[in-house]
C-alpha cells in the first residue's frame, strides 16, 4: 500500500504503566535486573519526547501479572486503517493480548484477531512505505506471519516474510526506519538483503543495541548509550532525541516495542 503521508507521521500513541513486576522481564542473557525506579524513569521520559514530537498519549494502567507488558507492541500492532490482536510467541505473555484487547477496540473501528495457533509478536514487524515486513524469529513462527499477512491484506497492507539473523530476538532489535527512504541497520542483517531496496545506514559496531531507533514525526529517538550512532545519525541531518534505554535494555527492550503509534484521521 502506497501513500502519500509519510509511514513515520504519528499523531496517536499508547503505552502502558510500568509494573513492578518488570524487574522479573524476560531477557535473552542476564546482564541483572533493571530497577523499576529505572525503568519508571525512561518510561516517563519515553512519554514526554513523544508528547514533544507532536502525538497525543492515552497511558494504560500497570499489570502487575505480566512482567513485560509495558511492552505494548507485541501483543497488537495498529494502523491507520485498524488494529491487529496478535498471539505473542513468550508463553508468560499470550495473556496480554486480552488485556489490551478493549482498548483497541474502543479506539479503533476494525480490530482483527490473529487467525490460527501461530505466533507473531509486534517486534518483528517494520513498517515501510510499500510493505510490511514481517521478520521469522523465536516469537514469529511462519505459520503466524502468514495468519498475519492475511490480516494485513484485509487492512489493504501489502506484505513480505523476511529472515532475522540467528540469535536476535527480534527482527526491529536490529533495525528501524529512519524515513521512507532509508533503513537504519546493524551490518548482520543488511547482509541478509532484505533491504536492498533501501538506502541504508549501518550501525557502528559494537552499538548495535542502537538499531532499534525510532521515528516519529520529525525526530529520531536513540539510545542515549551509543555516541557514534548519534553522531552519525546527527551528521546525516536527522534530528536526533537521545533517549536513556540502559534499565529497558536489561530485559531485552528497545524503544520501538514501548508504544503503539498511528496516524488517527478523526483527531
Amino acid at each position: 500500500m502506497s501513500q502519500s503521508r509519510p509511514v513515520y507521521q504519528f499523531n496517536n500513541i499508547i503505552v502502558r504503566t510500568p509494573s513492578k513486576s518488570v524487574v522479573n522481564g524476560l531477557r535473552a542473557d542476564d546482564r541483572g535486573n533493571p530497577t523499576f525506579e529505572g525503568v519508571k524513569a525512561e518510561h516517563d521520559a519515553y512519554i514526554a519526547a513523544m508528547k514533544d514530537a507532536g502525538v497525543k498519549v492515552t497511558v494504560l494502567p500497570a499489570l502487575e501479572a505480566f512482567p513485560d507488558s509495558i511492552f505494548v507492541e507485541d501483543p497488537a500492532i495498529v494502523f491507520t486503517e485498524g488494529a491487529i490482536l496478535l498471539r505473542p510467541g513468550a508463553e508468560t505473555r499470550v495473556k496480554e493480548t486480552p488485556e489490551i484487547e478493549p482498548t483497541l477496540r474502543a479506539m479503533f473501528e476494525t480490530v482483527l484477531d490473529l487467525p490460527g495457533s501461530g505466533f507473531a509478536d509486534g517486534g518483528d514487524v517494520l513498517t515501510t512505505r510499500e510493505s510490511v515486513m514481517i521478520g521469522l524469529s523465536a516469537r514469529t513462527n511462519k505459520v503466524g506471519a502468514e495468519a498475519l499477512q492475511a490480516c494485513l491484506a484485509k487492512l489493504g497492507r501489502k506484505s513480505e516474510i523476511v529472515a532475522t539473523p540467528e540469535g536476535v530476538l527480534h527482527f526491529k532489535t536490529d533495525c528501524s526506519l529512519l524515513d521512507d527512504e532509508t533503513v537504519l541497520s546493524t551490518a548482520r542483517l543488511a547482509k541478509s538483503g532484505a533491504f536492498e531496496r533501501f538506502k541504508q545506514v549501518i550501525i557502528p559496531e559494537g552499538e548495535e543495541p542502537a538499531a532499534n531507533a525510532l521515528r516519529v514525526n520529525d525526530v529520531v529517538m536513540v539510545g542515549s548509550d551509543f555516541p557514534r550512532t548519534i553522531e552519525m545519525l546527527d551528521k546525516l541531518g536527522y534530528k536526533v532525541v537521545p533517549m536513556k534505554t540502559t534499565e529497558i535494555g536489561k530485559i531485552d527492550a528497545g524503544l520501538s516495542c514501548m508504544s503503539l503509534r498511528w496516524f488517527s484521521n478523526t483527531l
